[in-house]
Formats: structure tokens, C-alpha cells, sequence
């Protein structure tokens, strides 16, 4: 984190000339005068889509113009390297002493210390985690300019009782994008025709990030830089307000939490839902003033902790969301009449008031709430009849250390089993698992972060009805009453792995495939030229420490087939990856394949086509394509859907199809698809696209389709207001379920155990195939193992394939049934798409299994 005054930010030179270009037409600014946003960007409010280079100029200026008062820091950076800021706000005298409020500030809200009524109360406004709705980002400049300025009395009352923590935009790549396409269509008047082009963004839209992702369902898994620069500062901070501003349809009005009563995360106290009323009042009241229309109890939930305003209801804040009826543009047409963007940048900065003036009205009862939170959960932890969570892993450091530091990025302590526990069924190995007591501070998050319930009060959800990391992650996991003896003492905490470097001279050099990062270091040697085999099955072989096991899926460097030079980048390229390699000292194994069979087969380097753009799930597309960077190594080439019959092909060796609408493919394309395949490619489809794949008759399954599994659920004899309810059991809103994988198949290769946790929300089945070798992984007798699902889905699923994968010429075609890397944490599952990418000509799914040579 570093504070901008003191340096400039590392960002686009786009943020440079801005200042340049705004500061030319008047004047600097002398301190203690802060330029209004219209004076300073040189148009008014709503007028245009505010850039984040003008955004960043902006609030340079302002906190430069009032050093006393506000301290802008950079707290991260997005991944195409735009700063995430941060504007702290408060009166000279309480900035002065900024870092002794914050301690004695966490010391109360960590229950570490009393409550203390004259600490100022710590707000937090944050404004468009969704890029494209910008009324939040562009109010952001005023409500700065407004509390910095300090111009009416309440202004000052707030500064003098309160440290406002101002997040001006929380997804800055997703906003520009956003921003370019409005103002690229803003004419000498704005155009309010809902079909204007300026209304109809293209694919995928600015509401996601640069991978696609929805940061509002970040907050948890933290794949993304913005969330954990985001958190981090929650941490930081512990904030008794978090106000959480969007957007909403355009025939919206506006609204204001509590949302849906019966559905709350059942992890939030219902003191939370009390103040979110109380502050409510505010909101109301100020809307009533302006004879403003909105709502409240309707339509949204506060369910998934992953969302900004439900996160801090397990953690002792109060999180509010805001949802305002979106231009989408700089005018539209909507059922209430013309809505320009300056109303929606007005009724934003209307609601941000209301938020300080309740809370500020609110101070004394939000503080002893806060307070009290985390004596309400130590006491919650001593009467819970689960003490606390056994987690581990055998073959995978690198996946368990990444599931710890999420866990301590949200505060979490975890401590080493110091000896091997047998625990329901499973062993945790010492040096290989952990123990997470819920006698800790989040323990209601924890709580909510490792659910497995599959039943609730209310079973209609806005967004998921699971999302267990564990599972995740795919770890062993074990609820325990006890508190285990044989733990060490102080938390986990990360540490820099270190490796031995491999010495020359072996015969050959093993890469393990169970660790995450095997397939990552694979992908680097295959860029360097270095040559490898995999072994389709385990082999013990002589090493330097003597006889060692090898699994399956094991990579294999033979010395003998390397060029010159290659010994110095397989150094490098461990160096960097800090994984270990065996060296092996013969060729001659004691048990299994020697070291020149046949079932030592090539890998080579994937030529990855990810089909993405109009008609595919974005959000699967996204999730694909960051998970292909970070779990394989891969970067892939994206072609357009309407591209296909276009393209040469023949560059590539895998296609991938995330979940989609393929109907505009004809018979041209599915024609193209075939040849290809036949000619020796790897075609991966999943769940839309699976169904497609098997109605034209490439992947050779049947298909128990959506519509087809919503017949199962007898809507007969129910009333209209049954409808919702009917609707949502309809629906598989997010849920975890449990599949069987044939740990033989090289797709399975390297996973830790046959049974593999895997997100499901969509009703499509793929059915198990008659011909033997071809369904990989089918889901288990029981395989509800987390969230929401109709008792009729359930009996179907038990009987579905989860992975199927048949030759087809000399191809391959690979369907799933499910989305195998979910909000990118479903690291787990992703094996299989990995294992897709390096080891799929590593399988032959006909019966003769021959290889065509002759005796």
C-alpha cells in the first residue's frame, strides 16, 4: 500500500495526461481549497462517463489540496495495473493520530479491549464493484468533494465523529470499459431510446472485471487482486458500516436494505438486521424528501457471504446494499419516465449521506453491536457442539498452503496437527493437515464458510445456496466435538518454499503430477524445448535415496532425449516453481513400465482455442481462461462463436466450449468440429455445451436436459403465490455434490482420491454411457454434499455422469456435465481440465485399447 502524495501511483500514463489536460484550463488549486469535480474535469455531473485516470486525478488533487483532513492511498493494483484507491477521510485532528484510532478502534471490535464511545465511528462507502454501473463511481467524486470541503455543518459533525473510508471504484478495469462504450455513443443530446446502441453493450459488458469474473462474488474465494486489496483493508479496518452501492434494472426505482427477510445468511445476528432497519429509517427519509420512489424487503437477498453486503454481517459490521435504477447510458426511456444519469448519480449521493447521517445518529449502538459481536461468538463457539474443522491433504502442499493463506487473508487462524488423527473415517497426517477451531474471533464466518447444510428456512436464492471451501479445494474434511490435543501452538503463517535443486548426471528426472503447480512447472519445460513422458502407470524406480513409488500421470525427463543446454533451464524452471524432482539413476525399474515403454507417452504443449463472445456464458468463459493461466500455464487463443468457419484450425490442439448457446453453429460448423476432431483434436464441452455436443452427434452420450428435469417437479394444485417457491425448486441455484472418478483414466490422474467435490447449478445431465471405458467420473449414491437441491433432482443426479471422454477418429471428445472451475476456487475439479490439456491422447476409450503396432 503506498499514499499517493508522497509518490506517484503506478498506473496508465492515461492518468498523467488527465491532470495535464484538466489542470491546463484554470489555475492550481491553492491548499485547502478543493476544486469541485465539474470545475476540475471541466463538465458537470452526468454529462459523461468519468474515466478512472480522471477519477485518479481527481482525488490526487483533492487529498493534496486538503493534506490535513485526507490521506489517499493506493491499495492494490487490477490486473490490467490500475490503481485501487482509497480516499481516508476525517477532521485534522483525528487524522493526526489515524493509526493509534485504528488500533484502539480493532482492539475493541477484535474484543480485546472495552467500548469506548469516544472513538469515532469507521464508515465505509464503496462504489462499483459491477464496472458498468457507474452512477456509484461518478457520485464517489462528489461525495468526496462534498465531506473534504467541509461546507455545512453536518459535513464537519461527520468529520469530527466518524473516519470515512472511501473506495471511489472497486472495479476499475470493468468501468472503463464501460465508460469508453457510453461516451463513445454520446451525441449533442442524449439519445433515451432503450434500443439505442449506446443502452446495448457487447459481450461480455463492463460489469465483470478483466477475466469476467463478478467481484461481488469475490469477496470469499478472493481470486482477484481488487478482492483481496478490498479485504485486506476490511481487515484492516473492521468498519462498523459498510455501504455497498449498484445498480439495477432501468425499470427499477430504488433500493435499500433489509432485503428478504427469510433470506438471511443464518450466520447474521439479528441485532445486524435490526440496525440495517434502524439506518433504513434514514434512507427513507431522505427519499421522502424528494418524493423519490424505492423499496425495501423485495427481490434481493442477503444469503452468500461472498457478497460486499452480507460479508461483513457475519464479522460485526453492518453491510447495506444499494441497488439504483440504471441508465445504463446518459438517458433512457423506463416505466417511470426518462431516467437520466445525473438522477442516478444524485439518488447514490443522497443514499451516501443518509448512511453517514444514520450511522453518525446510530454511533453509540453501532459501536457497543460491534463490541458485542465477538462476545456473542466466543460464547456461540462454547456452546456449539462442533468445536472446529480437520483439514488436510497428502499429496498437494501447494493446494493446502493456498487454501490457509485464503483462510488468513479473512483472519483465520490454523494450526498443524503435530501427529496423525483418525478422524471420521479419514486420517490427517501430521505435516499435512490442519486443525481450525471455531473458539476464534470469525468463528460465525467460519461457520458460514464451511456449511454443508442442504436445507433452509428459505430455499430460493438470489446466487448460490453453497459454497464450502473445503470442497473447493478439494481437501479432506472432518467436523470434530473435541478440541485435538496434538496441535502446535501458534498459527499457521505462509513461509517461501524452498527446494533442493536436482544435480546432473541422472538418467532421468520425475516431476510429481498431484501438486497444483506440477502442471504450471510442466507447461514452463515444454516452452523451453525440454522433452517429457508421462507415465499412464505407476512405476517404483531407483533414485539417489533409494527405491521410490511413482504414481500415475508421473512426468518423466529422460536425459537421453534432450538437446544441448537443457539441463540449465530444467534448473531455472524448478527454481522457480519450487517443486522437487527425483533424479533416477536407471532406466530399469523394479516395478512397473522401464523407462522406454510405450506407456511412457509424449507430452507436448497445448495449442489451447477457447470459444468466447456472444452466446457463451461469459462468466464460464472468464473463469476458463484465468484458470488455464493459473492451473496450466496456458494462455489461450479466444475466437468469437460467428468466427469458427473463419479460422485455420489447424494451429490448434484443444478447443474448449464453456457453457453457452452454440445454436447458431450449422451445419457448416458442426461439419468443421467433426474433421477436426477426427484428425487427432481435443474438443472439451461442458454443460451447454455438452447438450450441443450430443445433439449434433459428436460427443456420443444421451442428455437428460434441463427443461426435461423441471417436468419432475408438479407445479398441480398450486396457488400464484406458489409460484416463486415452485420456480426456485426448479432451479439448482448453486449446490456441491459429490462425484466417483476412475482414478485409472488419465484424466483423474494426480487427483488424491476417487471421490471428487464438484458445483452444480444448472439441472442438465449427462447420463452414463453403455460402452465401457468411456464415463470417467459418474456422481455417488449420495451425492448432496452441500446447498439447496430438490429431493427429484437428487434421486436423478445419483444416476448421472459427471465426465465422459471417448475417441472419436484420432481425436478425443471430453464432455462434464458441470462447470469444473467454478468462481475459480474449485481448484479441486479443475484437475480434470488440466489433466485435459497434457493427457488426453494419454486415453483410449475403444475396447481393444491396441496402440496399432505389431508384434
Amino acid at each position: 500500500m503506498s499514499t499517493l502524495p508522497r509518490s506517484l501511483p503506478r498506473s496508465l500514463l492515461g492518468a498523467l495526461f488527465c491532470s495535464l489536460l484538466c489542470w491546463g484550463s484554470h489555475s492550481a488549486v491553492a491548499a485547502n481549497t478543493p476544486p469541485a469535480p465539474a470545475e476540475f474535469l471541466g463538465f458537470g455531473s452526468g454529462q459523461w462517463h468519468v474515466r478512472h485516470d480522471q477519477v485518479e486525478a481527481y482525488f490526487r488533487t483533492l487529498a493534496q489540496s486538503a493534506p490535513t483532513t485526507t490521506r489517499l492511498e493506493v491499495i492494490g493494483h487490477t490486473h490490467e495495473q490500475r490503481p485501487l484507491l482509497q480516499l481516508i477521510i476525517a477532521s485534522e485532528q483525528n487524522l493526526a493520530k489515524l493509526e493509534q484510532i485504528r488500533q484502539q478502534h480493532l482492539a475493541v471490535a477484535r474484543g480485546e479491549a472495552e467500548f469506548d464511545p469516544s472513538l469515532p465511528l469507521v464508515i465505509w462507502l464503496g462504489y462499483g464493484v459491477h464496472g458498468n454501473e457507474s452512477s456509484g463511481p461518478n457520485a464517489a467524486l462528489e461525495v468526496a468533494y462534498e465531506l473534504v470541503a467541509a461546507k455545512t455543518a453536518e459535513a464537519k459533525q461527520t468529520l469530527d465523529n466518524t473516519i470515512i473510508l472511501l473506495q471511489p471504484s472497486l472495479n476499475p478495469d470493468g468501468m472503463d470499459r464501460f465508460a469508453l462504450w457510453a461516451n463513445m455513443h454520446q451525441g449533442t443530446s442524449p439519445v433515451a431510446d432503450p434500443q439505442h446502441r449506446e443502452h446495448i453493450e457487447p459481450w461480455p459488458n463492463g460489469r465483470p472485471n478483466h477475466y469476467w469474473f463478478d467481484l461481488n462474488r469475490d469477496w470469499l474465494p478472493l481470486q482477484h487482486p481488487e478482492s483481496r486489496a478490498r479485504i485486506a483493508q476490511f481487515q484492516r479496518w473492521l468498519p462498523q458500516v459498510v455501504a455497498d452501492f449498484h445498480e439495477m434494472g432501468t425499470d427499477g426505482t430504488y433500493f435499500f436494505q433489509p432485503g428478504i427477510p427469510s433470506r438471511n445468511n443464518p450466520q447474521t445476528p439479528a441485532k445486524t438486521f435490526e440496525l440495517t432497519a434502524k439506518i433504513a429509517n434514514f434512507h427513507a427519509a431522505a427519499m421522502d424528501e424528494k418524493q423519490v420512489l424505492y423499496f425495501t424487503e423485495e427481490a434481493f437477498d442477503d444469503f452468500y457471504v461472498g457478497k460486499g453486503s452480507t460479508y461483513p454481517d457475519v464479522q460485526g459490521s453492518i453491510g447495506i446494499l444499494f441497488e439504483q435504477a440504471s441508465s445504463r447510458g446518459h438517458l433512457q426511456d423506463s416505466i417511470n419516465g426518462p431516467l437520466s444519469f445525473k438522477t442516478t448519480i444524485d439518488q447514490q449521493i443522497l443514499m451516501s449521506h443518509s448512511t453517514m447521517r444514520g450511522a453518525l445518529a446510530l454511533k453509540a449502538e453501532l459501536q457497543q453491536t460491534q463490541a458485542q459481536f465477538v462476545r456473542d461468538a466466543q460464547q456461540a463457539a462454547k456452546v456449539d457442539p462442533v468445536q472446529g474443522y480437520f483439514v488436510g491433504d497428502e499429496g498437494d502442499p501447494t493446494r493446502l498452503n493456498a487454501f490457509l493463506t485464503l483462510l488468513s487473508q479473512h483472519d483465520i487462524q490454523a494450526y498443524a496437527v503435530t501427529d496423525d488423527v483418525q478422524h471420521q473415517g479419514q486420517w490427517f497426517r501430521q505435516g499435512r493437515s490442519y486443525y481450525i477451531p471455531l473458539k476464534q474471533r470469525q468463528y460465525r464466518l467460519i461457520k458460514a464458510a464451511f456449511s454443508t447444510d442442504t436445507n433452509f428456512k428459505d430455499n430460493t436464492f438470489y446466487d448460490v445456496s453453497a459454497w464450502t471451501l473445503p470442497y473447493g479445494f478439494n481437501l479432506n474434511m472432518a467436523q470434530s466435538r473435541t478440541t485435538p490435543n496434538a496441535i502446535a501452538a501458534k498459527a499457521w503463517q505462509a513461509e517461501e518454499a524452498k527446494v533442493e535443486a536436482a544435480k546432473a548426471g541422472a538418467y532421468a528426472y520425475a516431476l510429481r503430477w498431484s501438486d497444483q503447480q506440477a502442471p504450471v512447472m510442466l507447461a514452463a519445460l515444454l516452452q523451453h524445448g525440454i522433452v517429457v513422458r508421462s507415465s499412464v502407470q505407476a512405476f517404483n524406480a531407483q533414485t539417489k535415496t533409494g527405491v521410490e513409488q511413482f504414481a500415475a500421470g508421473t512426468m518423466v525427463i529422460p536425459a537421453g532425449l534432450q538437446s544441448e543446454g537443457w539441463f540449465e533451464h530444467l534448473l531455472a524452471v524448478q527454481q522457480q516453481f519450487a517443486l522437487p524432482l527425483s533424479e533416477i539413476s536407471t532406466g530399469l525399474t523394479p516395478v512397473g513400465s522401464d523407462l522406454g515403454s510405450r506407456l511412457l507417452v509424449p507430452v507436448t504443449l497445448p495449442k489451447v482455442l477457447l470459444v468466447a463472445g456472444p452466446g457463451v456464458n461469459s462468466s464460464e468463459a472468464g473463469e476458463m481462461w484465468f484458470s488455464l493461466e493459473r492451473l496450466a500455464g496456458i494462455s489461450p487463443s479466444i475466437v468469437e462463436p460467428q468466427r469458427l468457419n473463419k479460422i485455420d484450425l489447424q494451429r490448434y490442439s484443444h478447443i474448449l466450449l464453456p457453457d453457452g448457446n452454440y445454436s447458431s453453429w450449422q451445419d457448416k460448423e458442426v461439419q468443421i468440429l467433426k474433421t477436426w476432431v477426427t484428425a487427432g483434436g481435443v474438443l472439451w464441452g461442458q454443460k451447454g455445451a455438452a447438450q450441443w455436443l450430443s445433439e449434433k452427434g459428436i460427443l456420443q452420450a444421451k442428455v437428460q436436459r434441463s427443461a426435461d428435469m423441471a417436468k419432475l417437479i408438479s407445479a398441480a394444485g398450486a396457488s400464484y403465490g406458489d409460484k416463486e417457491q415452485i420456480a426456485g425448486k426448479k432451479r439448482i441455484a448453486g449446490a456441491i455434490f459429490a462425484a466417483q472418478l476412475d482414478l485409472t483414466h488419465p484424466l483423474a490422474f494426480g487427483l488424491p482420491r476417487s471421490m471428487l467435490p464438484v458445483f452444480k447449478n444448472d439441472p442438465m445431465l449427462l447420463l452414463p454411457s453403455s460402452d465401457a471405458y468411456v464415463t470417467v467420473g459418474r456422481y455417488t449414491d449420495k451425492p448432496q454434499l452441500a446447498g439447496f437441491t430438490a429431493g427429484e433432482y437428487v434421486e436423478q443426479i445419483r444416476h448421472g455422469a459427471s465426465l465422459l471422454a471417448h475417441n472419436q477418429g484420432q481425436g478425443r471428445v471430453i464432455a462434464m456435465t458441470d462447470n469444473p472451475v467454478f468462481r475459480g476456487y474449485f481448484v479441486g475439479s479443475g484437475r480434470i481440465l488440466v489433466n485435459a490439456l497434457f493427457l488426453a491422447k494419454a486415453f483410449n476409450s475403444q475396447e481393444d485399447g491396441g496402440d496399432g503396432e505389431e508384434e
